[in-house]
């Protein structure tokens, strides 16, 4: 070797990384539960993480709606309830991927069109107002569960997934994640002193100190959250205590206090909710239209969120007939939102499947534990209100993280396809940026007009179209989904330029032996519910 500089690098170092159809490195897959002890703190943490969205729809949706703590109180345990149930449904019955079904922000404009309607206006009793419009917001969302109950069980969402390559998947998952960027750190903002910490913290403790602390690394990168929240909520306490919030403004008081949420002295100490718990569902056909298109949007997102939790708990690619099955069961959910009235329809969360890339346990028992915590504490209301009194901004912390590795996630699948074809960067680059830039500007228009840029006298026909295009990984998924399936479909190098052929075998449950293990039903239930 001539010189004495650096040696040549070895064949096998310029090899690129191996594609991998399960993700390596995951501590417990699906299939796999951790010892008890560790299930059920690991159960705990990802009830904790729900938590953030339970509580702030409520919050944002119950004054508009004319309730005051008391129904804010009710409405968080309802929510709540029906949330466990439901993760329950889709982990016993549904895809049976550890995926947590929670509250869904596409639900929450449609809710609020049903709140400014004009038959509401004219009631003078704000708590009567509350349970008119809450059951308004029940009929429109028992009305849209058929949506997806009749897509998902008639297996016509298993034929649309058939077409899904890892190129169309990119788009739409990575949106699932990044797409709630206004979730992250502008609610971290609310009140910095709090959230900063809380986001320093995560990723020390779950980044950091594994990397110095060998023996114990699991410890920190496994159980981050459930360090760093009660020493960030326990500083805010103190802060609360102190008085350094005394003169602040109001808004200020709201996220940065402890005991400003009005959940604690709302809440019962027990109550279990019950259908029709407000009354009687109303029913409206134009609030039935606006609720049938958000469930349509969620349905997409939820696609995309069992796709990258299938990935986070090491499973092999979601089977066709198995997303289908589980968009069958979230429309029940649905149903069930709209019979307890939750004020708000049911999505895979987001932030729970970022959280399996946290911990690396994709255990589906772990999600199960959670799912009792959630009908626990949704039971004993006092206590469950504690926990979800912790500062709005402690969540938005965690949500940078959760949705950064959801969005991350989705940029995995990149490794199935030719990146080096420019039809794969026309459709990746195009697609990401119409799903950024079309909600961009409906978002836009919106909070300036105060009414999105479809403004016709049919209110109903507004509403469709405004929630369509609000969602970013549902124009992102749906553009990147049309381009690919006719963009040049029939050139032979085309199939393995978006990654077609590494998905072939998982496109029927019985050509992978893998599926039986992650997705067949219990019970021997697969003889009554086929996957084909």
């Amino acid at each position: 070797m001539a010189g004495g500089g650096a040696p040549a690098p070895k064949q096998d170092e310029l090899q690129p990384h191996p594609v991998k159809d399960q993700l390596p490195g995951v501590s417990y897959c699906i299939t796999s539960p951790p010892p008890w002890p560790e299930a059920i703190l690991l159960g705990f943490q990802h009830f904790l993480v729900m938590l953030g969205t339970t509580v702030i729809i409520p919050t944002a949706l119950v004054p508009q709606m004319g309730g005051g703590n008391d129904e804010k109180a009710r409405v968080v345990q309802t929510l709540l309830f029906v949330a466990g149930i439901n993760t329950l449904l889709q982990t016993f019955l549904g895809t049976r991927l550890p995926a947590v079904i929670g509250g869904s922000y596409t639900f929450v404009m449609p809710t609020i069109s049903i709140i400014l309607a004009g038959r509401y206006s004219n009631e003078p009793d704000p708590r009567e107002r509350f349970r008119r419009i809450m059951r308004g917001t029940q009929g429109a969302l028992i009305v849209a569960s058929a949506l997806q109950i009749i897509v998902g069980f008639s297996g016509l969402w298993r034929n649309v997934t058939r077409y899904l390559s890892p190129l169309s998947a990119v788009p739409l998952v990575a949106l699932v994640g990044v797409g709630l960027y206004e979730l992250g750190f502008p609610g971290v903002a609310k009140c910095v002193e709090i959230g900063l910490p809380q986001l320093i913290l995560l990723v020390m403790f779950s980044q950091f100190i594994p990397h110095v602390m060998h023996h114990v690394r699991h410890v920190f990168d496994r159980f981050a959250v459930i360090f760093t929240v009660p020493i960030v909520w326990l500083y805010a306490y103190l802060l609360t205590v102190g008085g350094a919030y005394r003169h602040a403004p109001p808004k200020t008081q709201f996220h940065c206090r402890t005991d400003r949420s009005g959940l604690v002295g709302g809440a019962p100490w027990i109550r279990v909710p019950y259908p029709f718990q407000w009354g009687a569902p109303t029913f409206d056909a134009g609030e039935a239209f606006a609720m049938m298109a958000a469930s349509f949007v969620a349905l997409v997102e939820s696609t995309g969120a069992f796709i990258i939790v299938a990935r986070y708990a090491s499973a092999t690619p979601v089977p066709s007939s198995v997303l289908s099955r589980g968009i069958g069961w979230q429309g029940i959910g649905i149903l069930l939102d709209g019979l307890f009235g939750t004020g708000n329809g049911s999505s895979v969360s987001v932030e729970n499947a970022g959280l399996l890339a946290l911990t690396r346990v994709g255990s589906r028992r772990v999600v199960q534990i959670a799912a009792g915590f959630m009908i626990f504490f949704s039971i004993l209301g006092k206590f469950g209100a504690v926990f979800a009194s912790i500062p709005l901004p402690i969540f938005a912390a965690l949500y940078c993280i959760f949705f950064a590795y959801v969005g991350a996630g989705g940029l995995t699948f990149l490794q199935f396809c030719n990146l080096n074809s420019f039809r794969t960067m026309f459709i990746l680059g195009f697609s990401l940026f119409m799903g950024l830039s079309v909600p961009q500007y409906f978002n836009e228009y919106t909070s300036v007009a105060g009414y999105g840029p479809v403004h016709t006298r049919a209110r109903w026909f507004n509403d469709i179209v405004n929630v369509i295009f609000s969602s970013k990984p549902f124009v992102g998924g749906i553009v990147a989904y049309f381009l690919d399936n006719t963009l040049y479909r029939h050139d032979s190098t085309v199939r393995k330029d978006r990654g077609y052929h590494w998905w072939d075998k998982f496109r029927s449950f019985r050509t992978d032996t893998r599926s039986e293990e992650f997705y067949s039903l219990p019970f021997n239930l697969n003889k009554f519910f086929p996957s084909v």
